[in-house]
């Protein structure tokens, strides 16, 4: 009998429902194989006070990389949001399955959008870009650090340890808390993380029939568009703490693509909005930076003139 495909991810109820939800799309592809899931600790699972600017990009996904380079698993299946743009040794990353919503949320205790908030209402959030973007509109908020999975996260609004908190729609909507949502925001308002609401899962590079599998879940316009909201990044030569947000779209055939980068402060602002072929999203990507770069975003990019 074929072993089991050992699909690796991490312990909260949103990871495990989303290696649940690759493992049965997997099982379709594979059938003789069949899969388990097993629960590997991330550097941010040990530390679940620290501030995650302070973990590192890949805090959430390092350990389950070395994982599968280890072979202790054969898959991984992480939110692509977090991972680095970065190619890792030996390591294929795959987009699968069709994207969530990739919007971001706000669940508020006393069911206000973010208009309604009064001035200093407590807002969690440990995203740069959110913090940023939102600043630029409500800048009389107080915007606090929070850590935990979701499930912590609302309910420390729920026990007033703050007023409100920024997530993003995916994840509650994944876990049946969208009727928790008091708004959600606009992908050209509130910019969400480049890959936001889209799994992926990655495999050793010399695993053929793996590799095979995977490609056979992904769904094409999902593919497209991340991949060209992860170039925008991966041109910017940045990880996930930079306040770029970017959110593409398929439609009719055509890629259309949104970016933005917002001081940390809100007082600075840049966007474009580009379109491009399908069948190179990378093209995309680049051309949403250097749009980006024309409208003088290059200081906030740390980037002094433009290439």
């Amino acid at each position: 009998m074929a072993t089991p495909i050992r699909i690796g991810t991490r312990g909260s109820a949103l990871a495990l429902f989303q290696a649940r939800q690759v493992a049965d799309a997997l099982r379709s592809a594979l059938p003789e194989r069949g899969c388990e899931v097993e629960t590997i600790r991330s550097a941010g699972d040990r530390s679940p006070d620290a501030p995650i600017a302070s973990l590192g990009t890949g805090a959430f996904t390092g350990a389950l990389q070395q994982a599968l380079l280890d072979g202790r698993v054969d898959a991984a299946v992480h939110s692509l949001k977090d991972l680095p743009v970065g190619p890792t040794p030996g390591v294929t990353t795959i987009p699968v399955l069709e994207r969530a919503d990739p919007r971001d949320a706000l669940i508020d205790r006393l069911n206000r959008s973010l208009f309604n908030l009064p001035p200093g209402a407590r807002v969690g959030t440990s995203s740069p870009r959110r913090t940023a973007q939102l600043r630029r509109g409500r800048g009389d908020l107080d915007y606090l650090p929070i850590r935990g999975n979701v499930d912590t996260r609302v309910r420390k609004v729920a026990d007033g340890e703050y007023d409100a908190v920024v997530l993003a729609a995916a994840g509650l909507l994944r876990l049946g808390l969208a009727g928790r949502v008091t708004e959600f925001f606009s992908p050209r308002a509130v910019a969400p993380a480049p890959g936001q609401g889209a799994l992926a899962v990655q495999v050793r590079s010399d695993d053929e029939e793996l590799l095979a599998a995977a490609r056979l879940l992904r769904h094409e316009p999902t593919a497209a568009a991340v991949e060209a909201e992860r170039w925008v990044l991966r041109a910017a030569g940045a990880g996930c703490l930079i306040p770029i947000g970017a959110y593409g779209e398929v439609s009719g055939g055509a890629l259309t693509l949104f970016a933005a980068v917002t001081s940390l402060d809100g007082a600075e602002a840049y966007r474009a909005q580009v379109n491009g072929p399908i069948e190179d999203p990378g093209v995309t990507g680049r051309a949403a930076y250097a749009a980006l770069l024309e409208q003088g975003a290059g200081a906030l990019l740390g980037v002094e003139e433009q290439p």
